[in-house]
Parts: structure tokens; C-alpha cells; sequence
């Protein structure tokens, strides 16, 4: 679903299409913790392997795409695989309660990740979010249109992303169904709130109140604020900063075991909004902000994704080319059986047997910080 005006664009949304190769690939299939409502199942964590043949993966790449229509609407996402494009809009939601700050000071990081300044140094101009997104859906759920989620409010100077759990097609449940329209819920959840005070708490508690297909996600909802960044997120999708080269942050993993990720789910089963972690970060014009589902963070380090803003920074990329590059550098590790990645770390550290990537529903939201002077 894509929206401007209000310039939305929706991460189910198939506004471009471009086709590249890939070697031999697998399928790790996910072993995501799932919740059930009638808690009969405690968790789907099988785990396998199959042998693909090579795929030619459909980029999904969000830019501006049309004016809004009435923001009174019904949800109804466009559904289905190579959708030029489309315009909708989400409904009004309900509301709302705030959530505990979480300190960046006191987050997990990586080696690849440096110190942010105790204080935010804020530039005397106005701080821009210029946000654009790219989506690559496991080539196994292209048909469906993939279980991630995403928007950009551009005028709310706002982003998201969502990862519905894979675990519930076991059961016959598509968790995409869940992801998009947390998602709508977030971006109407967002035009209720203050002009230039959007608070990501609050917006998360109100989009899954209202949320009720059934299926569960993880969420990450990012919005800039004059004093920087306020973000929450829960569960395994998240976002890093990216300083002169260098991540400056990355919002940590909440898993309750290996590959067991917290995620909302409608109604009071799951994990609830309370349990994501608020951030407060102070930033700078030059700043690149990167969010992304566990399709990027299970196969990438930060250091690799830094070292594709670097070049994309050179070249002078747009944040959608520069979005394009890093899912496809992902996929390329995802189908990667050999190369360490974050998962496989992740999986050993756990005592498993795994070497390369894994192969999965990729989404990427860049952001470019500048300042009034800069655009």
C-alpha cells in the first residue's frame, strides 16, 4: 500500500520491479517462537533445510508514489506479487499508553559499535528525516506478498517496520496479514498525534490495540524530533546509526530464546507494547539511519551495512538506491552457505551446527539526516 500527501509507502506495496540473479540457494526454515491463543502450542522452533533452485528475487523499492485520498478509508491493503502501484489509506486509530525509556547508554552492541555523545549536539538548523525503502520477500512467499511491513510518513517524519512471525503458517495463519495492517494502524495512529511530537510509544500501543488479524510481528517505529531520534522497539527487527562510517547505535535483540523473538500479537497473547524498549538518540545532519527486519540483521554486521552507506554516500545514492544495495548485499549473504554471518554466530553460540545466512523476507528503510541548509 502506498500513500503520498502524507507520503506513505507501505512496505506490501509493489511499486518497482527490478530482477537480479542469485547462486544456489536455501531455506532455513524459520524457527521463530510462535504464541498461541489457546496456548496449546507453546512454540513452533522446527528448523530445516531445502534445496532451491536459483531465484531471481523481486526488488519491492518505496518512493512518493501519489497524492492521499480520504484518510477515512477502509483498510484494505493491495495483496498480491508485482503491484506497480497503489493508493490507500489507513483508518483513524484508538488509545493509547506510554511505555519505560530504555537509555542508550546501557543497550547490547557489537564490536563495529562506538560511543554516542552523552548530550545531544543539535545544529542550530532544522534536522530533515529523508527516508526511502526497498523489500525483497522470500523468494517462497513472493505469491503472497511476503510477511514483512513497512511505511514512511515523510511529513510525520516517521518510520516503520514490521516482521510478522513465520512460525504461524504452520497453522494455516498468514503473520504478513498482522504486519500490514500494524502498520496502517501505526501511520493512522501517527496523524493523531502532535504536529512534530510523535511519540513511538504511543503510537505502537494504539496501532496494536486496534490490530486484530489474527498472527503476530515484531515492530520498530522511528521518529525524528528536533532534540534527535525517539524510537521503540520490540523484538528482533531494529535500526542502527551510522556516523562518519562508523555505527553509532544499534537498537539490541529482545528474544526470549535462539531465534525466539518477542512479538505483539492481537489482544493480550504475546508480548504488548510495554515490553519494547524506548530510545532516546541524539543525532547530526550526515547522519544515516538504517532500519531493518531480521532479514538484514541475521545476515549482515553493522560494519558490512556501514560500509554500503559509505559507498552509496559517495556515489551520491538517493536513500532508496542506497536501501536497494544493502537488501541486496543481504540476499546475497542469506543465500551465502559458507560466509559467517550474524545467524550463524548466533546459532553456534546457541549449540548449533550452522554455517551462512538465512534465507528471508528482507526489509530496509534508509534515512538521510540533513539540515535545512542541505535540502
Amino acid at each position: 500500500m502506498a500513500v503520498s500527501g502524507s507520503k506513505v509507502v507501505f512496505g506490501d506495496v509493489y511499486v518497482d520491479e527490478l530482477v537480479s540473479s542469485c547462486g544456489n540457494s536455501f531455506e532455513f526454515l524459520k524457527p521463530k517462537g510462535v504464541y498461541f491463543a489457546d496456548r496449546s502450542h507453546i512454540s513452533c522452533r522446527k528448523a530445516g533445510m531445502v534445496l532451491r533452485k536459483q531465484e531471481q528475487p523481486l526488488f519491492v523499492c518505496g518512493h512518493y508514489v501519489s497524492p492521499t485520498m480520504s484518510r477515512n478509508s477502509k483498510y484494505n491493503p493491495p495483496f498480491g506479487p508485482r503491484i506497480k502501484s497503489s493508493r490507500t489509506s489507513p483508518l483513524p486509530c484508538s488509545s493509547s499508553r506510554a511505555v519505560h525509556d530504555v537509555s542508550f547508554d546501557g543497550s547490547s552492541s557489537d564490536d563495529q559499535t562506538t560511543s554516542l555523545p552523552q548530550r545531544a549536539i543539535l545544529s542550530e538548523r532544522t534536522l530533515t528525516l529523508v527516508p526511502g525503502s526497498c523489500y525483497l520477500p522470500h523468494p517462497a512467499k513472493v505469491e503472497k506478498g511476503g510477511e514483512d511491513a513497512h511505511f514512511i510518513c515523510a511529513d510525520e517524519q516517521a518510520i516503520g517496520v514490521a516482521d510478522g512471525v513465520g512460525g504461524w503458517a504452520e497453522v494455516g495463519i498468514d503473520a504478513g496479514e498482522f504486519a500490514r495492517e500494524l502498520m496502517s494502524n501505526s501511520v493512522k495512529a501517527i496523524r493523531d498525534e502532535p504536529k512534530g511530537s510523535v511519540d513511538p510509544a504511543r503510537v505502537l500501543e494504539k496501532a496494536h490495540s486496534s490490530t486484530k488479524s489474527q498472527g503476530s510481528s515484531t515492530a520498530c517505529i522511528i521518529s525524528l524530533h528536533k532534540e534527535g531520534l525517539h524510537a521503540i522497539n520490540l523484538g528482533d527487527s531494529g535500526f542502527i546509526v551510522v556516523r562518519d562510517g562508523s555505527t553509532v547505535f544499534h537498537s539490541p535483540v529482545q528474544q526470549h530464546g535462539f531465534n525466539f523473538t518477542y512479538q505483539l500479537e492481537s489482544g493480550n497473547n504475546g508480548d504488548l507494547p510495554s515490553s519494547g524498549q524506548v530510545f532516546r538518540i541524539p543525532i547530526l545532519p550526515g547522519d544515516v539511519i538504517v532500519a531493518g527486519t531480521d532479514g538484514l540483521f541475521d545476515n549482515l554486521y553493522n560494519n558490512e551495512v556501514a560500509a554500503v552507506v559509505v559507498h552509496a554516500l559517495r556515489a551520491g545514492f538517493s536513500p532508496e538506491s542506497t536501501a536497494k544495495e544493502i537488501v541486496a548485499l543481504a540476499r546475497e549473504r542469506a543465500v551465502d552457505k559458507n560466509k559467517q554471518t550474524p545467524f550463524a554466530k548466533a546459532a553456534q553460540d546457541a549449540g548449533y551446527r550452522y554455517n551462512g545466512g538465512k534465507l528471508d523476507d528482507i526489509t530496509v528503510v534508509v534515512s538521510f539526516i540533513t539540515s535545512s541548509a542541505d535540502v
